[in-house]
């Protein structure tokens, strides 16, 4: 079979693209595009499932529009939110969005019973206010109790389509409820939240067969005949097997979030790796995500948001490439960025409070958001590289933030040393080439990665000197300590 069809859904939009390999070249070709954003109702931010749904089949629809009467297909989204399913199938509740503020002191609440320490030893996952683990402790006990299985959002979505439940590994670890040691949820902070283990599915590594589409779906909506193959479910996960990488250089999946890190074939769950809040995802095929979440893109995309998108992506780039560089910066993983109820305002107010010059166009937020994000990557990379113990040679960015080229030539200079962008649909790369090595077009991530390095543009940017460097780091760290400072 040479139809692959990758649903891949995330926090701003959602695609359903088609894999074709022929002679060694793997091509993608887009099927069908959705907007997707949380919506916010009685003071909850809810996503809409049901709608994500009807865009799966309305892509399938369009797939077999065009000819495609038989496919493979994986889905990966977000991480952490998920669903509560009774007994006999149905939805028990809306689901929670991560930007919802009912977690907010749940991190802090769950530490008077559980030390941070404890949870990182026992899983390696990074402290969020918005891991599963919070949301699950501040989840109504009735509905939870209701609840026959807990199912992430992708898992729920394979399960819409197939009848089959599973909890996939890269996903799942996202939850911070896994166990290290036993590779399976762990039993004390199931009974600290009151959730028995068969409330979770089976495990499921990427690379299983779930099963074919439900046949009454295939009949009502006249869809192809598709074979759904578990792949790595965690957008991540998916991107960093769709990127290129070398045994010595880093990664940044860039999207609305950035995660920097490495792969890993084993955590590193240390009490340093715990105090830098890096974290241990699982991966595919034996691996570990060992990475540092960044706030992203999101900044610019609430910016153009609330711009009511006069300008595109691309445009604001330009207009932020006119502007004086590192003239105001913000710390880009401040609490206050995570869902303000305004962007625009949020950064001006930041900027004033640091006694900084306040952004007022379109191009110097953008500006500052691109200075303020190389810096951040400057100093986790750093971070990073101490953790490991290993010099960093080369960052590849993948995913959209490979299309920014300011951002990615700022990186260069900031980081001082080479920046490669691309492929910039990393995400549904890795998706695919996990189905493709599922049904044996290709042999492993290694063949893997190789093919995509031979089929897709990777860009290279080479440092070039900045001036005043020194005096932009030396602000740049007197604007973390006063952050620092502040929470104290």
């Amino acid at each position: 079979m040479n139809n692959h069809i990758a649903v891949d859904i995330g926090a701003s939009s959602g695609r359903l693209v088609r894999g074709i390999l022929q002679e060694g070249v793997l091509t993608l070709e887009e099927l069908h595009r959705f907007s997707n954003r949380f919506i916010e109702q009685e003071d909850s931010c809810l996503w809409d499932i049901d709608y994500l749904f009807e865009q799966i089949i309305i892509g399938l629809q369009k797939a077999k529009g065009q000819g495609i009467t038989a496919c493979t297909l994986g889905i990966d989204t977000w991480a952490v939110d998920y669903v509560l399913v009774d007994a006999e199938g149905t939805r028990i509740q809306e689901v929670y969005a991560y930007r919802d503020r009912r977690t907010d002191k749940a991190m802090d609440e769950v530490a008077k019973h559980i030390s941070p320490l404890t949870i990182y030893e026992k899983t390696g996952i990074q402290q969020l206010s918005f891991n599963t683990l919070y949301q699950l402790y501040v989840h109504s006990e009735e509905e939870i109790a209701q609840a026959d299985q807990i199912l992430l959002v992708p898992d729920y979505l394979y399960y819409r389509l197939t009848g089959r439940k599973i909890n996939e590994v890269t996903n799942a670890s996202s939850t911070q409820l896994l166990n290290l040691e036993s590779r399976d949820f762990d039993d004390d902070l199931l009974d600290f939240l009151n959730i028995k283990r068969d409330q979770f599915a089976t495990l499921t590594e990427p690379g299983v067969i779930i099963g074919p589409l439900d046949e009454a779906l295939i009949q009502e909506y006249d869809l192809p005949d598709c074979q759904l193959i578990c792949v790595a479910t965690h957008d991540t996960a998916s991107a960093v097997l769709g990127a290129p990488l070398q045994r010595d250089s880093a990664y940044i999946s860039s999207g609305t979030w950035s995660l920097l890190g490495v792969e890993r074939t084993q955590p590193l769950n240390s009490m340093m790796a715990m105090k830098a809040n890096y974290t241990n995802e699982w991966g595919a095929y034996g691996t570990y995500r060992f990475l540092k979440n960044v706030m992203g893109l999101w900044l610019i995309q609430e910016v153009r948001r609330l711009m009511d998108d006069r300008c595109s992506f691309a445009e604001l780039a330009e207009l932020a490439h006119g502007e004086e560089g590192f003239r105001s910066l913000i710390s880009c993983n401040d609490p206050r960025f995570l869902n303000p109820s305004n962007m625009i305002e949020e950064i001006r107010n930041a900027c004033a409070e640091s006694g900084q010059p306040v952004t007022e166009t379109p191009g110097q937020l953008a500006r500052c958001i691109f200075d303020s994000l190389a810096l951040s990557y400057r100093t986790y990379l750093e971070e990073l590289e101490e953790l490991i113990e290993s010099r960093i040679e080369v960052l590849q960015i993948v995913g959209g933030g490979a299309n920014n080229s300011l951002l990615c030539q700022l990186t260069a200079d900031v980081i001082g040393r080479e920046v490669k962008a691309g492929p910039t649909e990393s995400t549904a790369l890795g998706n695919i080439v996990v189905q493709m090595i599922s049904t044996g077009s290709i042999t492993d991530i290694n063949e893997a990665r190789d093919i995509i390095a031979e089929s897709f543009e990777i860009k290279s940017y080479t440092p070039r000197p900045t001036a005043h460097l020194e005096d932009i780091l030396n602000r740049w760290k007197e604007l973390q300590l006063s952050k620092i400072q502040h929470q104290i």
